[in-house]
């Protein structure tokens, strides 16, 4: 038997202890099986909380009666899969409020507008989410790139024995994301129909999103298509990268980018077996820009609603732009040995007021390239990339 490897998350888990100290709820939300039951046992292991997880049916009936049960415990308390019970939520906030109980709850859940929706209506100034996503090359080692970028960072994807039961894992994920979860979230779209959607937006994996192109593809109306995009997004399966405008006094493009959020699904998704297989695939250089837009995000500590793409009718482009207040970082991902200065580099450096654009090429490895502009080796990220200024 092959024994189970445990990588510590332990920037996660500190930010959450420290939100908890901050909040009397705090929900930690991710796609399913990205770790985040693991993450929580071991808050509530050293917490000695109590533990509900609603997809067991003695937990789940255990909070038939929630109210008078939950007023009894004292500490903090975890919910997984808080999304089966959304009408926890009002309860939560009636007992987080009392003034005789210094109540704390970890909620876990793998739907975001649900339970953002939820959280907002009902849980206001009560309640603050902490995104999981997959292993990060901090976790895994920035020297692990390669394995981190082929298998994705699902745990279990990433530490199979062999590349052959990575794949055979991610597999099973879709299909069970299919078949299972979908419909236990109340999305009752055919999973042969949002199979061949995901399939198709694999292919469409880091371009500009067409809803026409894809509404013709599928013979239904736009809106229609864009609610299978939301569906994934909101399931953490899809990263929509909405796009930078200002007044340049040029056309810019006002449509969201969009990627597969692990590579490791993506590939899984292509038909990408092991590495030489992602070696000669079209989608390699697509593929290349998704996983090292990830990486730098999560090194910088970017959120999500401070990352953008920019690009122009004229065709001047960046890849990555975060802004945070007056802050604002470029990044162009290029699958190549020889990374080069462009000519779009310098347009988007001049007109987004850049001091600076790096150019991360997968590799080990940092050199100027002209004024403003460097090669920074995915490998040399911890140490080439500072993290975003707190904000």
């Amino acid at each position: 038997m092959v024994k189970s490897v445990m990588i510590p998350r332990l920037e996660h888990t500190s930010r959450i202890e420290q939100l908890l100290s901050e909040f009397p709820v705090v929900g930690l939300l991710g796609a399913r099986q990205v770790g985040k039951s693991t993450l929580g046992r071991q808050l509530a292991a050293v917490a000695s909380a109590t533990w509900f997880d609603l997809e067991r049916p003695r937990d789940l009936a255990r909070l038939d009666e929630a109210e008078l049960v939950l007023e009894q415990i004292e500490g903090l308390v975890v919910i997984d899969e808080v999304q089966i019970r959304p009408e926890l939520f009002p309860l939560l906030r009636h007992l987080v409020d009392r003034p005789d109980r210094d109540h704390r709850y970890l909620v876990l859940g793998s739907a975001a507008p649900e339970l953002l929706r939820q959280g907002s209506e009902t849980l206001a100034g009560r309640i603050v989410y902490h995104v999981l996503d997959g292993f990060e090359l901090g976790e895994t080692g920035f020297e692990m790139w390669r394995q981190r970028w082929l298998r994705g960072g699902f745990p279990r994807s990433y530490v199979a024995r062999t590349d052959a039961a990575s794949l055979r894992w991610r597999r099973a994920f879709i299909e069970t994301f299919l078949t299972r979860d979908l419909p236990a979230l109340g999305h009752g779209t055919p999973a042969a129909t949002m199979r061949r959607f995901w399939t198709m937006l694999a292919h469409w994996h880091g371009q500009t999103w067409n809803g026409a192109e894809f509404a013709r593809a599928f013979g239904m109306s736009q809106p229609s298509v864009r609610g299978y995009l939301d569906t994934l997004a909101g399931t953490y399966l899809v990263r929509v990268v909405q796009p930078w405008f200002e007044n340049l006094g040029k056309r810019q493009v006002r449509a969201p980018r969009v990627y597969i959020h692990d590579s490791g699904l993506l590939h899984a998704l292509l038909g990408v077996t092991g590495n030489e297989a992602l070696e000669g695939h079209p989608k390699i250089g697509a593929s290349w820009e998704g996983f090292a837009f990830g990486a730098v995000a999560r090194r910088l500590g970017a959120r999500p609603e401070e990352c953008f793409t920019w690009s122009t009718h004229q065709g001047a482009e960046l890849d990555l732009l975060v802004v945070r207040g007056e802050e604002r970082r470029g990044f162009e991902f290029k699958r190549t040995g020889t990374p080069r200065r462009t000519r779009s580099m310098a347009i988007a450096k001049r007109d987004l007021r850049l001091s600076q654009i790096d150019v991360i090429w997968p590799g080990a490895g940092c050199w100027p390239m002209g004024e403003g502009i460097r090669a920074v080796g995915i490998a040399d990220l911890e140490t080439a990339i500072p993290r975003l200024e707190s904000g």
